[in-house]
């Protein structure tokens, strides 16, 4: 079954039931399309409602959908309302976790007399659990990202600055194939890496140095996401003591990774080594979350999360202990559940590397 009837099956739609889809990473997950516009589904109707721009495109990316193209003075919203009146439709599911107070303004203006209903990221659950075709290109991005790093540990030295690493590294990424970043790549050095999103500085690198490197390639539309700390001369024996620690709890975790497993209670693996050491209160994000089209995608591995691990999630360990003002460590794989565990799609080591 192909991903759209999955959808509407999912959602409960009927004959006289339409889908609206706004959200870009949902309209490539369904239909192959990546460019601007809307996706329009019923049992009978599967449609591409952009611009000029992007019609050409559409049909070749998405060459079983219907494309229709907008016109001065007849916005995206005008052109699915005539297409549902036509339709005979007379209930809508919309994003409610995404389109604005505006975008539903012009809804209920453009469709007099329709019904609403959220569809509650159901679109996001199909997301869930990967196909093989999905995994493959993960596991691509992932490959391109170790490439990449490990071709910046030949390159990083003394006086560099954060910011020169960031872009040699992002660089290599699109150099090896990567079709773009999954997202802004995070470098932080000494002090800055207290915080788990720094944006990379002027700051130069010195002698003693822990590293972050946080990054990730997509590919084929897909996202991949590795995290490595690494030294620039031997650290001193305080942050030795701590990357040892965050090792200790990403290990653990990773192993305990498997289905039947409670997301929470994963995380709690990590939470538990890192609290008795001492360093609870200096851990305050969770340890992972889901990747695939988005970087962020659902479940994730946090304190509050109940949701079940299953089979073909691809998601992420990441622990890390945050000392502001001296420097931090995180260490972090994208890992995909098994039907027996978990397996690493990062191959890099994940023991401390001292230049």
């Amino acid at each position: 079954m192909d991903r759209v009837s999955r959808l509407l099956n999912m959602a409960g739609v009927a004959a006289q039931d339409a889908i609206l889809i706004h959200k870009p990473s949902n309209i490539y997950f369904l239909s192959g399309y990546s460019g601007e516009g809307l996706l329009l589904l019923t049992r009978d109707i599967s449609a591409i409602i952009t611009d000029f721009r992007y019609t050409e495109q559409a049909g070749q990316q998405a060459p079983s959908f219907q494309v229709y193209e907008i016109s001065t003075g007849k916005s995206h919203i005008q052109v699915a309302a005539d297409v549902l009146q036509q339709a005979g439709i007379h209930q809508l599911y919309y994003e409610d976790d995404h389109v604005t107070v505006v975008q539903f303004a012009a809804m209920g203006k453009a469709m007099p007399g329709m019904t609403f209903t959220p569809i509650k990221e159901k679109p996001e659950q199909l997301r869930k659990v990967k196909d093989e075709s999905e995994i493959a290109v993960i596991r691509k991005a992932c490959g391109i990202s170790v490439q990449a790093f490990d071709y910046i540990l030949t390159v990083i030295t003394e006086g560099m600055t954060e910011r020169e690493v960031q872009l040699k590294l992002d660089f290599k990424m699109l150099e090896l194939g990567a079709e773009g970043l999954a997202f802004s790549t995070i470098l932080a050095s000494g002090e800055n890496g207290s915080l788990p999103h720094a944006v990379p500085t002027s700051r130069r690198l010195q002698k003693g140095d822990l590293i972050t490197l946080d990054f990730g390639a997509k590919y084929g539309g897909y996202c991949s996401d590795m995290t490595r700390t690494i030294a620039l001369g031997q650290p001193s024996e305080e942050m030795r003591k701590v990357y040892d620690i965050v090792l200790q709890a990403q290990m653990a975790a990773q192993e305990a990774l498997m289905p039947g497993k409670v997301c929470r209670d994963i995380d709690a693996i990590a939470r538990d080594i890192i609290t008795q050491a001492g360093y609870g209160k200096n851990f305050g994000h969770g340890l992972g979350h889901s990747v695939g089209i988005d970087i962020h995608e659902m479940p994730r591995l946090n304190q509050t999360c109940e949701e079940v691990v299953e089979p073909g999630i691809v998601i992420t360990v990441e622990p890390g202990i945050y000392l502001p003002a001296i420097g931090g460590v995180r260490i972090e794989n994208t890992c995909l559940v098994t039907e027996n565990g978990a397996q690493s799609l990062v191959s890099a080591p994940r023991e401390l590397i001292i230049l």
